[in-house]
């Protein structure tokens, strides 16, 4: 998915590297600099991207909330919002993530976004 709402190609590029095998920077690193800028939309998907590849969907969740209230069109948290709840088999809460990208799609002119968002709605209502 790209777009002005996804991270570079690299992952989390903000002189963030380090923090485990991927290059990608710890979860406890990222709380760190999340204190000097807690509502920084870039850190908190970073966070959200962090607790979804540990499976604790619960902490991703809420942390992809945390950046959607932040930056409502920030289009790459709804998807991978509903791609964890998806993979933790709640269905119906990812359709509803899904949905609400797909709205924030439209209003920020993101057809790219639309698109994904689209497929990955067909993908979870099968």
């Amino acid at each position: 998915m790209e777009g002005r709402n996804e991270p570079a190609a690299g992952g989390l590029t903000r002189d963030l590297r380090g923090g485990n095998d991927s290059g990608m920077p710890s979860i406890d690193q990222l709380h760190k600099l999340l204190q000097a800028e807690p509502n920084d939309p870039f850190l908190l998907y970073g966070l959200a991207q962090e607790y979804a590849k540990a499976g604790r969907t619960a902490e991703a969740v809420d942390y992809f909330d945390r950046c959607l209230a932040v930056d409502p069109v920030y289009c790459y948290a709804y998807y991978h919002k509903g791609r964890t709840l998806a993979d933790a088999g709640e269905t119906s809460r990812a359709a509803e993530s899904i949905k609400a990208g797909m709205i924030a799609a439209k209003k920020a002119g993101d057809g790219h976004a639309l698109s994904e968002l689209s497929s990955l709605l067909d993908e979870v209502e099968g």
